[in-house]
Parts: structure tokens; sequence; C-alpha cells
């Protein structure tokens, strides 16, 4: 029994049952999607539910359904719950459930936790874990009453409730799943629309440990915020920024024309959130320039913030990137940030995050080429779909569920292209290579220079 334990132990890795509890709901919630029951008025095919659950689950928002048409109350429903859980974690669950029912929690349900959502262990992990669900709540409750302000007005009571609540933990969560046909299209110029998805897209995409920092600093607990929270939230405020600035220059004789000065602000804004993890959108994507889609993919591959609901290479490893890449052209071995040196080890990490990453994302749009047999066919439609699959490979990547209209027309070879893509971003490509092949200590040789650059 005892060598059993140690077996497991050894088996189950910290970074195997976070990996595992993500893959053991996308299949519960394939199996319950595909149900009669979760439809509409007509049956999907299994690898149509494997792809909405896994795309709910890893808050992707890619879909090959019409959620608010094809799926029934029940499946949207289902949807729900899948992106609320895929947002925070099962483990994260599991963890509050114990809690409260006296139960306590295990070392390896602290390791998870701590993986997942601290940069640093730390002792009270129950306490940040259940801080995370009221903040999660709250925010998920605000949401929904603004919304729900805004929609009273076109739909019934009840209906515009359940729209509110749904788009309301869609956003926080950073999935994009709507029950609109064309998103959020209609609601382009709405100030409370925009501004209430817009500040949930950014409180689920900063990082639970970087709002607790906050709300801790603003309560008088902390006397500063860590680099960490610090990093974070320039790199954010600059993203957003830059990114509204970029988007209107490239679109303000596009989709911005003739349009008023205050949809012109709004939709600048959302295009420069949205695409950092999150699948709303107020402008026809298909229909962008090709600076402006340019800019959503450098945005999607960027994505949100470590131990959030986003996936992405982190706007932590991108900060660092710039840092290095600024302080060798310095003439700077080391990288200093806000009076604090970044280890060696996280320099690492970063470059390879970001090599692992955009090397997953040439295979996976070589794999959508391959299998769409327009390699051998050089023409304007085939530069088309190269853009398109790009594009929504980022996108899953990125965990964003932005799309320029390809993703029902995907086979099924592809769909299962994409579900590998979306799942990979969603736990990191390092975490899952990590998870089969732990990191060893390779053999120390004596030095030799190699030319580079």
């Amino acid at each position: 029994m005892i060598l059993l334990e140690k077996h497991t132990s050894k088996f189950l890795t910290p970074q195997k049952i976070f990996i595992l509890s993500f893959a053991v709901v996308i299949l519960l919630g394939a199996f319950l999607l595909w149900l009669p029951i979760s439809t509409a008025g007509r049956h999907i095919s299994f690898i149509d539910a494997l792809f909405t659950s896994a795309s709910a689950v890893c808050v992707t928002g890619l879909t090959v359904l019409d959620i608010g048409k094809d799926l029934s109350l029940t499946g949207q429903i289902v949807t729900l719950c899948l992106f609320q859980i895929g947002g925070l974690g099962i483990i994260t669950f599991s963890v509050v459930f114990f809690g409260l029912m006296g139960w306590g929690i295990s070392l390896r349900e602290r390791e998870v936790v701590q993986s997942v959502f601290l940069p640093i262990p730390r002792r009270d992990i129950f306490s940040l874990v259940k801080w995370i669900f009221k903040v999660t709540f709250f925010l998920e409750i605000l949401g929904t009453f603004l919304l729900f302000l805004r929609f009273s007005q076109d739909f019934p009571i009840f209906l515009a409730f359940y729209y509110a609540l749904y788009h309301a933990v869609s956003a926080f969560n950073n999935c994009g799943f709507s029950l609109f046909s064309n998103s959020l299209m209609d609601y382009s110029g709405d100030v409370i629309v925009n501004l209430t998805v817009v500040l949930l897209i950014i409180s689920g995409g900063l990082g639970f440990v970087v709002m607790y920092e906050i709300w801790s600093w603003m309560r008088g607990f902390r006397r500063k915020l860590s680099v960490h929270s610090k990093v974070v939230l320039l790199t954010t405020g600059c993203l957003v920024f830059l990114g509204g600035i970029s988007f209107y220059i490239f679109e303000m004789n596009n989709t911005l024309k003739d349009t008023p000065v205050t949809t012109k602000i709004l939709v600048s804004l959302f295009q420069s959130v949205t695409p950092r993890t999150c699948g709303f959108n107020t402008v026809d994507i298909g229909g962008l320039t090709n600076g402006a889609i340019l800019l959503i993919v450098m945005l999607m591959f960027i994505g949100a913030s470590p131990g959030s609901t986003g996936g992405g290479i982190k706007t932590t490893s991108f900060a660092i990137l710039v840092l290095m890449v600024w302080n060798r052209l310095r003439g700077m071995d080391l990288v200093n940030v806000f009076n604090r040196t970044i280890p060696g080890e996280i320099l690492t990490r970063t470059i390879a995050i970001i090599f692992a990453s955009a090397l997953s994302v040439i295979i996976v749009t070589s794999v959508l080429l391959l299998s769409s047999g327009i390699v051998d066919a050089p023409s304007p439609e085939s530069r088309k779909l190269f853009v398109e699959y790009f594009f929504e490979t980022v996108s899953a990547f990125g965990t964003v569920g932005l799309s320029m209209g390809i993703t029902p027309k995907l086979s099924n070879v592809q769909k299962i292209t994409i579900i590998f893509m979306m799942f990979a971003g969603r736990v990191g490509p390092l975490t899952l290579a990590f998870s089969w092949h732990k990191p060893k200590r390779g053999i120390m040789y004596a030095e030799e220079n190699i030319m580079v650059g």
C-alpha cells in the first residue's frame, strides 16, 4: 500500500494533476453537450460537442456552433458551468469545498494551487483561494447587474437577466462565448456594455495574485506591490493604450469611418482589450485591414497575465523579453526592473516559453494547411486561407476565441488539431511538456564560444 502511494505520488505531479483535471472536465462536458437534451432541434456530432467543451473549459471562445441557437437552455448552462470551472480550475473548486467541509487541504492540492496562481509559495492557501472565489462572484454579479440594466431595454426581464449573467461570467473568465450570433456587434457604440465587458476582461486577465495584492494594498495590509504586480499592471496598461491607438489608426478609414466619436473610442478600446484572451468582438473581424489583423495577432499571442483566466505567452514574458532586448542594447548583461534584478532562471524560462509557443503555432498552422489541401495551390484564395488558419491558430493558443469566420468550416482533423492547440494554450506548452518529462540538470562541460547574431 505504501509503495502504491509512493508510485502514485511520483506519477501524479502537480503539473499532471492540473492537466488531467482539465482533460477530465472537457470529456465530461463533451458527453453532456452530446446528449439530445443539450441541443435545440438538431443532434450535433461528438467531435463538435468535444470542440465546444474544450473551447469552454479552456476559456477560448472558438465555436463551430451558434451557442444561442444550436444549444438548448440546458446546453447553454452546461457551457456556462464549463467556462466558469475552466477559468478558476477544478482544483480550486475542490480546495474550497474541502476547506468548507473542514477536511483540510492536502499537500498535493497546495502544490497545484501554488503552481497555478502564485509566483512564490504562501502558507494561507485556503484564505487566498476563498478570497479568489469571493472576488470572482462579486465581479460577476456586479457585471451581471450592469449588463442587465442595458439588456432589460431590449429583452423581457428574465431573458435580459440570463443574457447578462451569461455574458458577465463569460467576460470575467475571458471566454468570449456569446448567446448572440454576431457577438456584441449590436452594442458597438453602447457605453455600458463596452465598459462593463472591458473591465471584466481586464480584471479576469490581470491574475488573481495581482488583484489580491491591489486589494491588500488599498486596505493597508501591504506597504507596496510586488515587482510581479507592477510589471503586470504596467504592461497591461501599455498594451491597452497602445493597442487602442494602433487599432484606431489602422481602421479609421475602414470600420470606424463615418461612425460617431464615442463609437470610435469604444470600438478601439474594446478591440485592444478583447484580443488578449477574450473572444468578444464589436466589429467584423473578417473585414479588418491587414494592419489591424497583425495587431490583433500580436495581442493574442501575448495574452493575459500569469495566474489568470487567460492564455498566451503572458504579459510578464513579453515584458521580460522587451527588457532583455533593451538591456542588451545598452550593453548590460543583467535585467533590472523597479530596482530588482530578474533571476537568470526566469530569463531562460521566458525564452523557452516564447520559443515553444511560436513553434507550436507554426506546427499547428502547418497541420491545418496540409489537411486543407491548399499547399500546392498558390492563389488569392489559398493566401486568404493561410491568413485565416494562422489567425485561428494564434487565437486558439491565446485562448482568445476571435475568428475570421473559418471555424465552422474546419474538418474533423482540423478541429482535433485546434482542440489540442486550445488545450496547450490554456495549460501552457512548457507545463504540458514538463508534465511528462521532468526537466533535469545536465552535465557541465568546459565552455566554448559560438558566434551568434
